[in-house]
């Protein structure tokens, strides 16, 4: 009898362990990220960073919240597709992004960085700097959306596997 209890319990704290580390490994982004030698580990996810070169010239536009020589916290290979401000690319409040803000140049939507986060795409738009203000539909977790002014430049965009600096 004391037996069973005792089995049954066990059985729950497996369950339980079982449920926290699918999470972990299905969720790596909520764990916190820690460099470890030119690395950064996130959660059971080890990233590799690469050099990062630093040039003096920088665009005038969404360059004043970071220092020129600042170092990206982490650097990732995305998928990166173009989005335009049309309600069937949207919702309903196509000009409004996920967090209230009127769209802009630089803004960049996806669903795995918080709101206010600074990314590059230094090999495809050098310098610029982009802010995750908006979200993407779920399906597209680890992809990021670049918002363009019209229809036709997010088409030309196209489709691309790109290397995202974030910082």
């Amino acid at each position: 009898m004391l037996r069973k209890k005792y089995y049954k319990i066990i059985e729950k704290i497996l369950l339980i362990s079982t449920l926290v580390l699918v999470l972990e490994f299905s969720f790596p982004h909520y764990s916190e990220a820690k460099e470890i030698e030119g690395s950064v580990e996130l959660g059971p996810v080890l990233l590799k960073l690469e050099a990062v070169k630093s040039t003096s010239e920088q665009p005038k536009i969404n360059t004043l919240p970071m220092a020129k020589n600042k170092k990206p916290k982490m650097v990732r290979w995305v998928t990166v597709t173009a989005y335009s401000s049309t309600v069937d690319q949207t919702d309903d409040t196509p000009f409004i992004t996920a967090n209230g803000k009127r769209v802009y140049n630089g803004l960049v939507a996806t669903n795995f960085l918080p709101f206010g986060t600074k990314v590059k795409f230094p090999d495809y738009f050098g310098n610029k700097i982009f802010t995750v203000d908006d979200r993407m539909n779920k399906k597209y977790y680890y992809r990021m959306d670049i918002w363009m002014p019209t229809r036709e430049q997010a088409k030309q965009f196209g489709v691309k596997y790109l290397k995202v600096e974030i910082y």
